[in-house]
């Protein structure tokens, strides 16, 4: 078994999200595949993990599906156990902007989004327009905490859901007349939040086609991407190459980590960032102390 990771997405009318719900999930279980996917009527959204051969027969068969044939289906090693179960689940929104109702979409995708730039076309923005040139992550914050582009504008949000108030706060209308790059995983978030930046007078906005992770094949660290880049599976975080540097900081003492640890209190779901030395004090794993020693230090 040689064990793999696809990251995909795809933009297409989709007239019975609940019919695709269940082709996919059979589709899935038969090839022992796990992992999340997410359908609405504006398409599919996944990450499985499974053997190379399964992945293969699962990306052969979904690209016959109408509207799929274009998806960039990103791949990466996997463990094996990168997933603990399957989950395919249909929502208002392939992301939770909260904007279903403003995203428009033709053969081509979304309608009004950014524009989309190949990692190649980014550096040549950037030595054409310089420091004019501004990077906005569209994760969420913990994100970019261990990896994130230099000097990237980085929004002060938990979930996708509180971009909206973010961008409609004022607080980033200074840099409506310059050239936006946004940024974030695979490119999923990049298509609404492109689109919901232009809506809101946003005039020159931009996207990486493939998000970090088609940047980072293209790169590795020698590029303008630094630190690691953080996964919603089982790893946790990847690197580029064996120079990618440490960015993160440990939530308690401050020392170099890209180790995020979830919260041992049950009712919480908060990711921390711990060092070895504190992971190995089991006080340190529940929210309260760490948040208790982050306001006295």
């Amino acid at each position: 078994m040689l064990p793999k990771i696809i990251l995909y997405y795809g933009f297409a009318p989709v007239s019975d999200p609940q019919a695709l719900k269940l082709w996919q999930n059979t589709l899935a279980q038969s090839l022992n595949l796990k992992g999340r996917i997410i359908i609405s009527r504006h398409g599919i959204n996944g990450t499985l993990g499974g053997d190379m051969n399964d992945l293969k027969r699962y990306v052969r068969t979904t690209k016959e599906y109408p509207g799929f044939k274009k998806i960039d289906f990103k791949w990466s090693e996997g463990t094996g156990n990168d997933f603990p179960r399957l989950s395919v689940k249909v929502r208002d929104e392939l992301v939770s902007f909260g904007v279903a109702d403003e995203i428009k979409l033709d053969q081509n995708g979304v309608v009004d989004g950014g524009q989309h730039l190949t990692p190649e076309e980014v550096h040549k923005l950037v030595q054409a327009r310089g420091e004019d040139v501004v990077f906005f992550d569209g994760r969420n914050a913990y994100e970019a905490k261990v990896g994130k582009f230099k000097n990237a504008v980085v929004p002060h949000v938990k979930t996708t859901k509180d971009f909206l108030s973010e961008i409609e706060s004022g607080k980033f209308d200074h840099l409506k007349n310059r050239p936006i790059v946004t940024y974030c995983t695979g490119g999923i978030r990049c298509e609404i939040l492109s689109r919901v930046l232009k809506k809101r007078g946003f005039e020159e906005v931009y996207q990486i086609a493939g998000g970090i992770v088609r940047y980072g094949e293209k790169y590795g660290d020698k590029g303008l991407w630094e630190g690691s880049l953080y996964t919603f599976d089982g790893r946790m975080t990847v690197d580029f190459s064996e120079d990618t540097k440490t960015i993160g900081e440990c939530d308690l003492c401050g020392s170099p980590t890209k180790s995020f640890t979830n919260c041992a209190n049950q009712s919480c779901h908060q990711l921390y960032l711990l060092c070895g030395k504190c992971l190995s004090t089991p006080k340190n794993l529940e929210c309260a102390h760490v948040a208790s020693e982050t306001l006295t230090s």
